[in-house]
């Protein structure tokens, strides 16, 4: 049987927003109790006075505070390499069974070009591609026949190289976004792997978007 104060970390840890608001101090920690003390309940299976979430938050706070500054810094002062690409144009297309072979017939023209950008995610039932613009014509000519969505021109993308162990830390790409929405940056698309995070913007915002990527690693 878990006590209430685990209880009250496992909720609080998996939602970095909570967590982030909690260490920081700028939470109400009654209203906060009484917000999560059904959940408490449920995982003790049992009633649980909203005093005793008050107390294990209270004596959460100080830990978060010094786990979520310790562990995310060590991450973003490791980040790797920024990358930027220029004159990029994104595609969507509605999935489709020729699909495939017109992303191959492109892969084939692009093989030991390494300056073209060319990225490719497939959905459900659509799939995203981000490509430079000099291969525009070809791809507009191989998906001639493939419905198109989306379609947008003026498009730039930064890419950070990201440490290992960043998919063990909660709220580590959190952190990142959170960074470019207080900065009202517009996202087009967000492209990620293991290792790399790459956000696609507006030309416009190019040069903002790498300061704010940049300046991460130094808070």
């Amino acid at each position: 049987m878990i006590s209430v104060a685990q209880a009250v970390e496992g909720i609080v840890k998996h939602k970095p927003y909570l967590s982030e608001s909690l260490a920081a101090g700028i939470i109400n920690i009654s209203a906060l109790a009484r917000q999560i003390q059904k959940e408490v309940e449920k995982l003790l299976g049992k009633p649980v006075n909203a005093g005793a979430i008050v107390m294990a938050l209270n004596r959460l706070a100080p830990y978060l505070q010094v786990r979520e500054q310790v562990q995310l810094n060590k991450l973003l002062n490791n980040m790797g390499d920024i990358i930027l690409r220029s004159n990029l144009c994104d595609y969507t297309f509605k999935n489709s069974n020729t699909l495939m072979d017109c992303h191959i017939l492109v892969l084939k023209s692009i093989a030991r070009r390494d300056e073209v950008f060319y990225t490719m995610v497939q959905g459900v039932f659509e799939t995203n591609l981000v490509v430079s613009e000099i291969m525009e014509g070809m791809v507009d000519e191989h998906f001639k026949e493939e419905q198109c969505i989306f379609k947008k021109n003026g498009l730039s993308s930064v890419t950070l190289k990201l440490p290992k162990g960043n998919i063990l830390q909660p709220g580590f790409y959190y952190c990142i976004m959170k960074e470019l929405s207080w900065e009202g940056i517009n996202l087009t698309e967000v492209i990620s792997s293991t290792n790399e995070f790459t956000v696609v913007v507006d030309n416009s915002l190019i040069d903002k978007t790498f300061v704010v990527l940049k300046n991460i690693s130094r808070k």
